[in-house]
């Protein structure tokens, strides 16, 4: 009897010992994720950057210049990170939508908990879906690895939150800067003006500064004694942060700073020596599953990014894809394809301007410079154009001209460079399943009953019409107009919807739409009726249309308020019968973060009201 007890005793600590060391043959993984800022370091190549830190990071580490976000903003970037899935499959792709997903879709640290990693979370969430707080051992403000069992891997994330946009928002006197703002390289889009110096010089403090909070992680693991079993990742959630960067689909929204350091242990994770620099393109598609391969663990089949480190490593990618959804209180909707040379974007709603108003971004006091500027008629063609309607299709040569400011969609000696990228982008809605076709208040309405990834699987998303359709819409080609015309009477609402897009785009050249246009405002949906009212005002068309807006603004739902407060703030003063139901909006609804109340509130300060 004694013996059989030793031998169980035995046979416990053995299977302890093996499960220990297997534990530590696991590398730990830590993470520091930077705010809103493009690659603004010494080691990309910024001479004005001070980031010791970060410079002396990537001679010990593989420096990636081709690494992309999903989305030019937070929340959308985040869900694809912590999901390895793309948000417009999920119907996540707007601000805050918190639209939830299937079951089997996990935050992909709880793969890691599960196999036996201590996780934490210090301490930003914003994930755009309903919070899955199993992920983590620890999340908030003071989380940290330190609390772990001894030996046991760890994966952790600390967000850096002091290059946040926000920290533009608030001007620092002058002679508090480090960064001198008359010797700040302006990009070529942006005016010469006081506010938009000062700007740049403060951001460019502030990642000074979050260069130093990076030090100090690093410093830390050092002295914990973890550096040599711990492989680190630095990156930042999107680009940013002044106007034209954040929340828009071109390099600098979307590009992200992004290098790796692997221990002598783990070198043969590496996709090179410390000090390499690799042109390979990743996405934050690909973290997710790259981290499940790192540990050794099986990537699960829903996750539409590849590997790009570990045994599970797929061969590389050619196109890194983008998008933009509803930024905040604005309602918009282009997609992105990007290769090593070139990028290029579709715009599905051309007729509204890049710069269309928003509470947040407008905080920064070189974006009231900017406009400023403009109105006073002193920009160049450059600078205008961001004021301006948009392009259907933009090209850009990333290696000549990194500012993208020179569309090529349109130079007969880029055709082939279109037609090739105009093909993966269509090909990617399709293989992903676009959902952002939607209008969102449809989409919100579905996303009560039923989850809008198996709503697209369903059938009842007519997603090749729906896309071919939206194409015909945007294209600007008047020719298409008969078949816009036949569409406005298809059975499917969003089909209808695109098809009023496209006689908003083509303006007074889509009069022959009038008449179809007019019964459209007793759509049973509310979103086709708004489109329609949009639509009819280029006709002259004010009381029948400012009246179907008015009652929109009644809906309970709030996406459909959105979209109507958007098409009232271009009429200016025509807008004025609306305002009653403006104001009932306003009592009824009392928060300054709700999208409609922003809305709203522009229309009556622009008015005087």
């Amino acid at each position: 009897m004694m013996t059989n007890r030793f031998l169980l005793i035995l046979l416990l600590f053995l299977i302890g010992v093996k499960t220990r060391a297997q534990q530590q043959d696991k590398p730990n993984i830590l993470w520091i994720v930077s705010e809103d800022n493009s690659p603004f370091l010494g080691c990309y190549g910024d001479t004005f950057a001070t980031t010791p830190n970060l410079d002396n990071f990537a001679k010990q580490g593989v420096l990636y210049k081709n690494a992309f976000a999903t989305a030019p903003v937070c929340a959308p970037s985040r869900f694809t990170l912590i999901t390895g899935t793309y948000p417009p499959s999920m119907g996540t792709e707007h601000m805050r939508s918190t639209y939830p997903v299937p079951d089997e879709v996990k935050f992909f640290p709880r793969f890691l908990r599960e196999a036996g990693y201590y996780t934490t979370n210090n301490a930003k969430k914003d994930y755009n879906t309903t919070d899955q707080l199993e992920a983590w051992d620890e999340s908030s403000g003071k989380a940290t690895y330190k609390n772990r069992k001894a030996g046991q891997p760890f994966f952790a994330v600390y967000n850096l939150n002091v290059s946040h946009e926000s920290g533009i928002h608030t001007s620092v006197p002058a002679a508090q800067l480090k960064h001198d703002p008359e010797k700040v390289k302006l990009p070529p889009y942006h005016p010469q003006t006081p506010e938009m110096k000062h700007d740049w010089a403060q951001y460019y403090d502030k990642v000074e500064e979050m260069d130093r909070q990076a030090g100090a992680l690093l410093k830390e693991l050092e002295a914990e004694g973890l550096a040599e079993n711990t492989i680190v990742f630095y990156y930042s959630d999107n680009g940013g942060i002044l106007g034209r960067s954040k929340r828009f689909v071109y390099e600098s929204g979307l590009r992200v700073p992004l290098i790796i350091r692997f221990p002598e242990k783990f070198k043969a994770l590496a996709p090179g020596n410390p000090g390499t620099v690799t042109d390979r393109i990743v996405t934050f598609l690909d973290f997710a599953p790259s981290l499940l391969s790192i540990a050794g663990l099986d990537i699960p089949s829903y996750m539409q990014g590849k590997a790009f480190l570990g045994k599970k490593q797929a061969i590389e990618r050619a196109y890194a894809y983008g998008f933009r959804g509803r930024m905040d209180e604005r309602t918009d909707l282009s997609r992105t394809v990007r290769d090593k040379k070139f990028r290029y974007i579709r715009n599905y709603m051309p007729h509204k301007i890049y710069a269309q108003h928003l509470e947040y971004l407008w905080k920064a006091p070189s974006m009231p410079s900017w406009e400023a500027e403009f109105k006073a008629g002193r920009l160049n063609d450059d600078q205008k154009k961001f004021w301006q309607e948009k392009p259907s299709e933009e090209l850009f040569d990333i290696e000549n001209d990194p500012h993208n400011i020179h569309n090529l969609a349109a130079d007969p000696k880029y055709k082939d460079t279109l037609l090739k990228l105009r093909k993966a982008n269509h090909d990617w809605l399709i293989a992903s399943q676009d959902v952002g076709f939607i209008p969102e208040a449809m989409l919100s309405k579905i996303a009560a009953t039923t989850l809008l990834r198996d709503y697209a699987k369903s059938g009842k998303y007519a997603l090749n019409k729906v896309i071919e359709t939206a194409d015909i819409a945007t294209s600007r080609d008047k020719s298409q107009l008969p078949k816009l015309i036949e569409r406005l009477s298809d059975n499917d609402a969003v089909v209808r919807y695109w098809a009023v897009i496209g006689t908003i785009v083509l303006k007074n050249e889509a009069a022959a739409a009038k008449p179809k246009l007019q019964t459209l405002l007793n759509d049973p949906e509310v979103t086709v009726r708004i489109a329609a009212a949009e639509a009819l005002l280029a006709f002259g068309e004010t009381n029948a249309s400012v009246l179907a807006l008015s009652e929109a603004l009644k809906s309970e739902n709030q996406m459909a308020r959105v979209q109507a407060l958007n098409v009232l703030e271009t009429i200016g003063s025509k807008a004025k019968p609306a305002f009653e139901n403006i104001r009932a909006l306003l009592k009824t609804n009392q928060q300054d973060t709700d999208y409609d109340v922003r809305a709203a509130k522009k229309i009556l300060e622009v008015a005087g009201d």
